[in-house]
């Protein structure tokens, strides 16, 4: 008898309809007029400043939905609920034509998306195996090939809709091909837990 386990998978979480309708159009609302700064891959692509909860009522009552949940995600990284926090929140205002080049995000666990506008099919978000180190790789890569969990380079995420929420570790690859629809606005924010605990020897975070 034959049987695959998959052997250490990554955790991706998926929250469809976490922020309400009102929500969502506040935020797209407030935000979007005030995403001035320039992405230095893409000139169709624009975001506000690093933002905290307390710069708006708005993102208040976003982070009181988004903080349980970051709770749960956490347990599935460090095997225990610890107490999270949102380090920064950020808008993105995709417009057609915009990508969002290749990254990851420093300095932090546990990363978000939430999607405020509806998307493109050819533009949800891509999430890539990391390149690696410098060492030589072998690839068996051709027209006869199938492409399946254990031997795919990229992920393409389902379909959002407005409101939904996507939570992943801070580590992992991620980026948006062109928009080839209209204006595409998300809300990102990266977290932090309070405490990390390895038998005695603690590091705390603090923001």
């Amino acid at each position: 008898m034959q049987e695959v386990i998959a052997l250490f998978p990554t955790p991706f979480m998926r929250i469809q309809g976490a922020l309400e309708r009102e929500l969502v159009s506040g935020l797209v609302a407030h935000f979007s007029a005030t995403a001035s700064r320039a992405n230095n891959s893409s000139p169709n692509l624009s975001h506000t400043a690093m933002l905290k909860p307390g710069d708006s009522p708005l993102l208040v009552t976003a982070a009181q939905i988004i903080t349980p949940m970051l709770a749960e995600f956490g347990a599935l990284l460090f095997g225990e609920r610890l107490g999270w926090s949102l380090k920064e929140m950020w808008v993105n205002v995709l417009d057609t034509g915009g990508r969002q080049a290749m990254h990851n995000h420093a300095n932090s666990f546990i990363s978000g998306v939430i999607y405020l506008t509806p998307t493109h099919p050819d533009s949800r978000t891509v999430f890539m195996k990391s390149p690696g180190g410098t060492e030589f790789s072998f690839k068996n890569d051709h027209a006869g090939t199938a492409n399946g969990t254990y031997n795919a380079d990229k992920w393409i995420s389902p379909a959002p809709a407005p409101g939904d929420m996507v939570l992943f570790p801070s580590y992992l690859m991620h980026a948006v091909p062109p928009n080839a629809g209209e204006r595409r606005i998300t809300m990102s924010f990266n977290a932090i837990p309070a405490r990390l605990d390895s038998w005695g020897y603690a590091i705390n975070f603090s923001g």
